[in-house]
């Protein structure tokens, strides 16, 4: 299906076992490398999906630096955005209790910025997903924390786990985004490569 981009070698840029699992539902052949240390600030003038797609942007150029001319780079960031606050990886557990009492009983984004390189050229966008969460309570929140651990996960949460079954009330978008990788628009943007 996706003959246009078979001459590369494709790189995902990214540790995240979801992202891993989501493009390998692409059905393309691609390995995983990441790189440490890339600098995931982002400068305080940026609102909204211009924070992922920098941070994308960024981690994209680390990468580029060393790739060779037959490869295709993906590199993603996602983000959870409440009121103009971004919502990243929990530093511990009241840090999540904290962001699930700013989603508890309301709707925040999710917002996923995606660079697509290669040596000839770099395509990014970005996709987000409006989430809406019932009002959770005090047990429920712990319960997820104490036995998810969710702290490899922008917002705290995971969809596809046990919060998301309870206190997922709606949501208007991409699911496959929430999880962490728009996969039906990355298909798009390879297609149209």
């Amino acid at each position: 299906m996706l003959e246009n981009i078979s001459k590369y070698k494709i790189i995902l840029a990214s540790n995240s076992p979801r992202r891993k699992e989501l493009l390998a539902g692409l059905g393309l052949e691609f390995e995983v490398r990441t790189l440490q240390g890339i600098d995931e600030s982002y400068p305080s003038s940026l609102r909204g999906e211009e924070i992922p797609m920098y941070i994308s942007g960024q981690k994209a150029k680390a990468y580029k630096a060393s790739m060779s001319g037959d490869e295709l780079i993906i590199t993603a960031d996602t983000i959870v955005y409440v009121d103009g606050e971004v919502l990243g990886k929990p530093k511990d557990a009241d840090d999540a209790r904290r962001m699930f009492h700013l989603m508890s009983g309301r709707k925040h984004e999710v917002i996923t910025g995606v660079s697509i390189v290669t040596s000839e050229r770099t395509v990014q966008f970005a996709t987000t997903t409006q989430v809406s969460f019932a009002l959770l309570t005090d047990e429920e929140i712990d319960y997820y924390i104490e036995r998810y651990k969710p702290y490899d996960k922008a917002g705290a949460y995971g969809i596809q786990e046990w919060i998301g079954y309870i206190g997922i009330t709606g949501i208007e978008g991409s699911y496959f985004n929430v999880v962490g990788l728009p996969v039906q628009r990355l298909y798009t943007e390879l297609k149209a490569l």
